[in-house]
């Protein structure tokens, strides 16, 4: 199996990039931090201090690029900040997102239970779906213990 750094280094090849220093660096950010929903500024934060030369225009770029060739994800919390995760998915979905009204914490949900649902919905609608997106809105249960 391919290493994270082969396949980034493939998709770029594919369309004609180059494997710049700015763009492994930023890369190597999202690896260190697997897991983790940054937004270009806390990937700026990351990346200056080893690499001060690089701009957070640059980051910015690099990071649409990235998104591009789908080597990490955009999302959209609707807290008025696009957040980026490395896209460590081996099937075709993402997964979802519970997203604390509170605190702001975001927690992952591997559980995908919508294949039904799309496989109706492309049955009955004739519509091929590719990939769908859920983001379940509540408090945690620090968050909950505090509220009650």
């Amino acid at each position: 199996m391919e290493s994270l750094f082969e396949v980034l280094r493939t998709k770029l090849k594919e369309k004609g990039y180059k494997l710049t220093t700015q763009r492994r660096v930023i890369y190597d950010v999202f690896v260190e931090n697997t897991g983790s929903h940054l937004s270009p500024e806390e990937v700026y934060d990351m990346v200056k201090d080893k690499y001060p030369e690089v701009g957070l225009a640059t980051v910015y770029r690099t990071l649409q690029l990235l998104d591009e060739l789908e080597v990490v994800r955009k999302i959209n919390f609707n807290d008025g900040c696009n957040r980026y995760e490395l896209n460590t998915n081996t099937n075709d979905h993402q997964h979802h997102h519970l997203i604390c009204l509170e605190c702001g914490e975001v927690f992952e949900v591997e559980i995908d239970l919508l294949d039904n649902l799309e496989e109706k919905i492309e049955n009955e609608s004739k519509f091929k779906i590719v990939d769908h997106n859920v983001k379940f809105f509540g408090y945690c249960e620090s968050c909950n213990e505090k509220r009650s």
